[in-house]
């Protein structure tokens, strides 16, 4: 199915510009999700063995993941458990209901397999999402392995009001997902970045476990925080200390960066010039370092989920011996294909040869 999807589907995929094929991929996804026989099919092409793993009180099927921007919507969510993947992260979901910046926000840098993008949150809504999630459980068609979302902040929302922005999103979605992500950390949105500073995560922390912590609304979820790749080893370790203070589940390590390769590729400085996210094979070794640093930091405490860069087994394998509990991928989605999950999976169970998960993470961390 690899050389299948190398020599025809890519091709084909990539005469379209890259939102637009997204989007026709995603919506043939989204029909798949309503008809059993399709995510059949899905299941027999793609279905990945059992590696089972747990993390922040949650049994994960197998360590690789869907990350955040590949479903905003939830339009798909019962297909990407029959497509292999042992966890999804949803959105990124914002509270208000936003367009995102003006296309062209979506670029292909193929000599680099990466992907540029300054998508900016576009969504219909926290509101939007959970009646599309309570309509995929009502239906009966709700995945078997965890789905968690990711909570940004509304464009239109000062910096100062962030907090009750990320709590109202979370407060709406609440009892329809297994765990959250907080993305402080996306370069799209105007400033939000700044939000990693110590001061603001502390109070947009403080709302979010405040309210998770409601024993109305049942046991609290897993929080996470999602860093960015070009912080410095000083700004980590103070989000460290407080995930450490908040009682967070877990990290997420890391989002795109905003760093740019060395090349004389004449394509790819003009792709270069466009603002936004780099993610994908160039990101690989400094989410690794992140991934490291974070771990000898918190000696193995805090679960890490490892994302960026990783197109092949000897990817995931660098970022699970670097600290890595989870792992995962989108990019590498775009330019391997479906079959890359069971693959991951598969070279993963071989790198074990029968050892404990836990053996593995973090076996390479030097800490």
């Amino acid at each position: 199915m690899s050389w299948f999807y190398r020599r025809v589907a890519r091709p084909l995929l990539f005469l379209q510009e890259s939102e637009p094929a997204h989007n026709r991929t995603l919506a043939a996804l989204a029909a798949a999700s309503g008809f059993g026989p399709a995510r059949a099919v899905l299941r027999t092409c793609y279905g990945a063995p059992e590696l089972p793993v747990t993390a922040f009180g949650l049994r994960f099927p197998n360590p690789v993941g869907l990350a955040a921007g590949m479903d905003k919507q939830g339009v798909a969510v019962p297909v990407w458990e029959a497509m292999g993947f042992g966890f999804s992260e949803l959105g990124g979901v914002t509270c208000q209901a936003q367009p995102g910046n003006p296309p062209p926000r979506m670029f292909r840098v193929i000599p680099e397999e990466a992907l540029i993008n300054r998508m900016g949150f576009n969504n219909g809504g926290a509101a939007a999402l959970a009646d599309r999630l309570t309509r995929w459980r009502q239906r009966g068609l709700w995945p078997g392995h965890p789905v968690g979302v990711n909570l940004g902040k509304s464009k239109v929302t000062p910096l100062d009001q962030a907090a009750a922005d990320y709590a109202a999103s979370f407060t709406a979605l609440r009892s329809l997902a297994d765990f959250f992500v907080v993305n402080v950390s996306s370069p799209n949105t105007p400033n939000l970045r700044q939000l990693q500073d110590k001061a603001a995560l502390n109070e947009i922390l403080s709302a979010l476990q405040e309210r998770n912590g409601d024993a109305n609304e049942g046991p609290p979820k897993p929080m996470l925080v999602k860093v960015a790749p070009d912080l410095t080893w000083e700004a980590l370790d103070e989000i460290v200390e407080v995930a450490m203070h908040h009682r967070l589940a877990g990290l997420v390590a890391t989002n795109t960066t905003i760093a740019r390769p060395e090349t004389r590729d004449p394509v790819v400085l003009r792709l270069h010039q466009e603002a936004g996210g780099l993610s994908g094979r160039p990101l690989r070794t400094r989410s690794t370092e992140v991934i490291r640093h974070l771990f000898r930091q918190t000696r193995g405490r805090l679960p890490l989920i490892g994302v960026g860069g990783i197109l092949s087994v000897d990817d995931a394998w660098e970022k699970i011996t670097a600290g890595a509990t989870l792992l995962q991928i989108y990019t590498g989605l775009v330019y391997e294909g479906p079959a890359l999950v069971s693959r991951l999976v598969r070279g993963l169970r071989e790198r074990l040869g029968g050892a404990p998960w836990t053996e593995a993470v973090g076996s390479d961390s030097g800490g």
